[in-house]
């Protein structure tokens, strides 16, 4: 079927239009038209959850639609399928508000991230239920700041962040919701998790402005050919953002997926080298891939290939390196 995106804001600002085909009541569209919408001048976005996640310890707010079509994401059923409630910058700013009531931990903003959560709890709530704390616990909270969320016990950390879908190509309902949590005056941080592609320089200028807080990008891969095939679209311009990112003030962090026969050492190397030629300080993610969606016959990478691959990072010159999954 073919998708009219004669009005892509994307082609508007010189850029090529995302991949960015969405199932909805029996048709497929594009994502700003079937999670995105309007009433008068006001922007909703159609949320498929929103609630404390772990193990990033922070508020997380799950978008349905998205501008990739990635083959292994683990959160096609509703990126992909339309589904979730309607909601405002107001109706998100009403959770932000509730939330800042469970806050058990004030990050400073350079920590407004998830590669930060892992150096505060591991989320195993030993102290809460055995009142003896692990082996390994960072010795950094107190049991009355573990809570129990859907995911699993952690602190309530001072974030509320975007996940799930991206569609940072259309900036004007994460521009508000920004203004609207800022207005609250409770301290919180804003972060966007994000795969990158709408991050124009328009769009970032407008974000900044509207004080957004932290950017977590998600670099699929370094080579071209790979990345077009696993999402659908180019990655010159995602691995051109981390300058164009920290330029602006942003706090940054990146993640990338070691998928075994896609992406592996070699172009988690060149990543992390790409990183390290901006700043050495950038926290760094190196997630271990699960089978899933179109991807569901590829296996999980082993011990030995997430080492390797840690360890090329290292090399490239990287401070702030994890592992994770």
């Amino acid at each position: 079927m073919k998708i009219d995106k004669a009005h892509c804001r994307l082609l508007e600002q010189g850029f090529e239009s995302g991949a960015c085909e969405v199932a909805a009541e029996g048709r497929i569209d594009t994502a700003c038209r079937v999670t995105l919408k309007w009433k008068g001048e006001t922007p909703y976005r159609l949320i498929e959850a929103a609630h404390l996640s772990r193990p990033e310890h922070y508020f997380s707010i799950y978008q349905s639609g998205c501008n990739w079509s990635c083959k292994k994401c683990h959160s096609w059923s509703f990126t992909k399928h339309a589904q979730g409630k309607w909601m405002s910058p107001e109706d998100i700013a009403g959770m932000a508000k509730e939330y800042a009531k469970r806050v058990t931990y004030r990050e400073p903003r350079e920590r407004a991230t998830s590669w930060h959560a892992h150096d505060l709890c591991l989320g195993c709530g030993l102290c809460v239920l055995t009142e003896k704390r692990s082996t390994y616990c960072p010795q950094k909270l107190e049991p009355d700041q573990i809570l129990l969320s859907p995911q699993g016990f952690g602190p309530a950390r001072n974030i509320i962040a975007f996940t799930g879908g991206d569609l940072a190509c259309q900036p004007e309902f994460y521009i508000e919701v920004t203004k609207r949590i800022k207005d609250l005056r409770e301290g919180l941080l804003v972060l966007f998790e994000t795969n990158g592609y709408g991050l124009t320089p328009e769009i970032l200028d407008l974000l900044a402005r509207a004080g957004l807080d932290a950017l977590w990008l998600d670099i699929k891969a370094y080579e071209r050919e790979v990345h077009q095939k696993l999402t659908g679209v180019s990655n010159d311009w995602v691995l051109r953002l981390p300058a164009e990112i920290l330029k602006r003030g942003f706090v940054l962090e990146v993640l990338s997926l070691y998928i075994p026969g896609w992406v592996e050492t070699d172009q988690i190397r060149r990543i992390a080298e790409l990183l390290a030629g901006v700043d050495p300080e950038i926290p760094f993610t190196i997630l271990a891939f699960f089978p899933e969606y179109r991807l569901r016959d590829v296996p999980p990478p082993n011990l030995e290939q997430m080492l390797g691959a840690y360890d090329a990072a290292k090399d490239s010159g990287l401070r702030n390196i994890r592992l994770g999954n």
